[in-house]
């Protein structure tokens, strides 16, 4: 398979982690005799350094004609200032918009090497295997804003078709996994909420397969922590779907372990760890690659089809944690580097052993 990969390592140790995945790739690539090409563009903090611009226009450009976009992370406080006409965040929602990727997923299983540096209970964390989808165009993210001396405003809005689209995502989702769908909301108080509960109960009549359950995102906060392996896919709009996947971030041991895909229509995705840009430890060669890692392998599943590598990748990463090769945010002594050969190393050792076979 050729595939046009776009890649934007972005601000912080997004460019380390960046590098990893891609080294992950290229050695997918070589093993399957699939020609990936790799081009890289600026975002974020260091488009505006460079540009003026949080998303330059040749980035947008290249990121429509790709397969898929691989994205390290933004950020910083160079440019935290919210008073700048010009903030790193702009632009990763203005290529989610660009780009038309509504849906956000992002999968939390617990590895038991992780499980123990959670501060949750070890055995509420047994089976917990998790998929938030997160509406990821709409809400408040998106509203009008007004603001003046004396106040302030956000305006979150849904139409019917922003959610069900979102909805139906999640459904088919299920259908591949445990047949369970939580649909998370606060219809005792928003008026988006209440289109948004309607609009699942109406969806779910099409999917007789799946078992739809409503949750208030307030009670979500407290079962998430409390019961999380009685879940399997968790279905939100934007803002709430923010919080609550960072908060299942604590479930897994450490936000460096979390990768994600943001899907529209299409196959083409945007493809990125959940983790901010950590300045404080960028260019010293220890952060945890493997939340870019996974992401690289979301993206071979989702944007080009590609399962069976897919899931090399993620038992290469199992494979690592079980031998108990850890990052420091694990509470281990691995650098980046080192988890990146470690990987590299099991994807080997994989394909040795099936060869021998």
């Amino acid at each position: 398979m050729k595939a046009n990969l776009v890649l934007l390592p972005g601000d912080g140790i997004g460019p380390e982690t960046t590098a990893a995945a891609v080294a992950v790739l290229r050695a997918i690539a070589t093993r399957h005799a699939h020609d990936f090409v790799f081009t890289e563009h600026a975002i974020g903090g260091c488009a505006i350094d460079a540009t003026g611009a949080a998303l330059p226009a040749a980035t947008r450009a290249a990121c429509l004609q790709a397969d898929a976009v691989l994205l390290g992370a933004v950020g910083g406080p160079k440019w935290s200032d919210p008073a700048t006409p010009a903030r790193p965040e702009q632009g990763l929602l203005q290529l989610r918009a660009a780009l038309g990727v509504f849906a956000n997923l992002r999968p939390v299983r617990v590895h038991p090497r992780a499980a123990a540096l959670s501060p949750i209970k070890p055995e509420r964390l047994a089976g917990v295997d998790l998929l938030f989808v997160r509406e990821l165009t709409g809400g408040s993210y998106f509203g009008a804003r007004t603001r003046d001396a004396a106040s302030a405003s956000d305006e979150c809005r849904y139409t019917v078709v922003e959610i069900e689209r979102v909805l139906r995502r999640a459904f088919d989702l299920a259908r591949g996994r445990r047949g369970r769908v939580t649909s998370i909301d606060k219809a005792n108080v928003l008026e988006t909420s209440r289109l948004w509960r309607e609009t699942a109960v109406r969806v779910a009549a099409d999917y007789p397969d799946v078992v739809l359950e409503h949750q208030l995102v307030d009670s979500m906060a407290m079962l998430l922590l409390t019961r999380p392996a009685d879940y399997d896919v968790l279905v939100t709009e934007n803002l709430f779907g923010d919080i609550l996947t960072d908060e299942a971030a604590v479930l897994a041991g450490s936000l460096g372990l979390l990768p994600s895909a943001s899907l529209g229509d299409g196959r083409r995705g945007l493809y990125e760890p959940i983790h901010g840009s950590a300045p404080d430890i960028a260019g010293r060669g220890v952060a945890n690659p493997i939340g870019s890692i996974l992401s690289a392998a979301l993206l071979l599943r989702h944007s080009l089809g590609l399962e069976s590598e897919a899931r090399e990748i993620e038992v290469a990463v199992d494979a690592v944690l079980d031998a108990n090769e850890l990052p420091r945010d694990l509470g281990g002594q691995a650098g980046t580097q080192d988890i990146t050969a470690a990987v590299l190393a099991a994807l080997a050792h994989s394909h040795a052993a099936q060869a021998a076979a």
